[in-house]
């Protein structure tokens, strides 16, 4: 993944975020629903983990050196 790639998926991050804190506005505008604005939240953070961290998650684990630890050393 190209650091450029990387921003977007941030800025994506927060549209998200953003939206999802409108959306709860609204619903809340004037109204107690607390039922629709679980939905909401559990809308977006169920969707920002599959379309934002699950990339995240891909980069860093590729990114990351794996270590390889000699057995006689923790003798």
């Amino acid at each position: 993944m190209k650091k450029s790639k990387m921003g977007y998926l941030i800025i994506a991050s927060a549209i998200i975020w953003g939206a999802v804190i409108i959306g709860c506005a609204f619903v809340l505008k004037g109204t107690p629903y607390k039922e629709d604005v679980n939905r909401i939240l559990y809308g977006g953070v169920i969707f920002h983990l599959l379309f934002i961290w699950n990339p995240f998650e891909k980069y860093f684990k590729k990114d990351k050196p794996k270590q390889d630890i000699d057995k006689s050393d923790s003798e």
